[in-house]
């Protein structure tokens, strides 16, 4: 099998299920328990807390708070700053945010919160004018993600958060699941208040996140109960999976070989646009302003549920867009944003790439995707000429 959908789930890394192991086996005490057993797992959800802040470049590890996924942390940083901010109800977000965050601004319009919703260019780049003028001295919070996960386009955090600071009073949320491990984060000397972390995107098993809470950033119980998480999120931890996301955290910071990823996403990328004319990049062309793994790329007049259907009976996987949205016949809300065409949004294909991918499996899919392509081309013309 080859797997180039590390956008939609990654491999955890054997050091992170040696990591895990001994505590699905040998240490299952509660980490709330004061004898040794308890106190060796607390040791360890706080060591694996530490890895957390180290890689994002927090101050303290004290403003790591352990989830359950990236939707839940952008579901409680949103839903916690209003509950904690009732009169604060304007929110500035944009058209192309996962929908954890989309699916919930629109319910929030829809019980009262006032929503400004930032558009993208064709190149699913925002035009920063746009915020300025949509910030105002009332504006609660702003929510806007670090990497899109359909296009890899990558926004100026650091500028937006100046921006937010100067012309507002607002907290600045970013949704950074699809970029932590992959590019470079400090969140130490930024305007950041508040960033997701979903650990299954970077190695780590399903099932665990952390929400960054900057220090002086109150936000009300997600989950009320035992008191866990110094009171933030109630509940019995899920140590195994902490500490894997924290393995997972000091091996994205020990990592060197981005660059060897983006070498072969650029390989995948340029052989395609050049073997194929209908081939269409989505997502800004300067690769500097996309994550290294991520190519988003249509193949104009044909279907890309076809192309995905027939690489996947060759036993490689790719996806159309966001794995959220996967059963959905609809074209990508994305695409549809930065107002990429019809015809040319339907035939899209997301390659996402990890640390574990090889020349030889890119040369393979080159080689398997012409075949593809030749072969849908061919039912699409057929098609077309049965309903003519």
């Amino acid at each position: 099998m080859i797997y180039l959908d590390n956008n939609a789930t990654t491999q955890v890394a054997p050091e992170v299920f040696a990591a895990m192991e001994p505590y699905l086996k040998d240490f299952y005490g509660n980490p709330s328990s004061a004898h040794a057993l308890g106190r060796r797992m607390r040791s360890a959800v706080e060591g694996a807390r530490e890895q957390v802040a180290e890689l994002l470049g927090a101050s303290d590890a004290s403003e790591i708070v352990f989830t359950s996924c990236g939707s839940e942390s952008d579901n409680w940083a949103i839903g916690g700053f209003l509950e904690q901010n009732p009169n604060k109800r304007h929110l500035i977000t944009t058209r192309v945010e996962h929908e954890a965050v989309r699916g919930l601004c629109d319910h929030l319009a829809e019980i009262g919160c006032e929503v400004t919703w930032l558009e993208v260019d064709q190149n699913g780049e925002l035009d920063l004018d746009d915020l300025r003028r949509a910030l105002r001295r009332d504006t609660g919070l702003v929510s806007v993600m670090m990497a899109n996960n359909e296009t890899g386009v990558l926004f100026p955090i650091e500028e937006i958060g100046r921006l937010v600071r100067e012309n507002s009073d607002a907290v600045f949320h970013v949704d950074g699941v699809q970029a932590v491990g992959k590019i470079p984060i400090s969140l130490r000397e930024s305007a950041v208040d508040l960033l997701a972390v979903s650990g299954h995107k970077f190695h780590a098993p399903k099932g665990v996140g952390a929400l960054y809470i900057r220090r002086g950033v109150n936000l009300p119980p997600f989950i009320i109960g035992g008191g866990q998480e110094r009171g933030r999120r109630s509940g019995t931890e899920a140590v195994p999976n902490i500490v894997g996301l924290g393995r997972a955290c000091q091996l994205a910071h020990q990592f060197t070989e981005h660059q060897q990823i983006r070498t072969l996403r650029d390989r995948l990328e340029d052989e395609i646009l050049a073997q194929f004319p209908n081939a269409r990049l989505n997502g800004v062309a300067d690769r500097a302003r996309r994550l290294p793994n991520t190519s988003n790329i249509s193949f104009e007049g044909l279907d890309g549920g076809d192309i995905l259907a027939m690489l996947d009976d060759k036993a490689i996987c790719v996806s159309t867009g966001s794995a959220c949205n996967a059963e959905s016949q609809e074209v990508s809300a994305v695409l549809r944003a930065m107002r990429v065409p019809y015809q040319v949004a339907r035939g899209s294909i997301r390659f996402s790439l990890s640390r574990y991918n090889t020349r030889a499996e890119i040369d393979q899919t080159l080689a398997m995707l012409t075949k593809v392509i030749e072969q849908v081309t061919i039912s699409a013309q057929g098609s077309v000429m049965k309903t003519s």
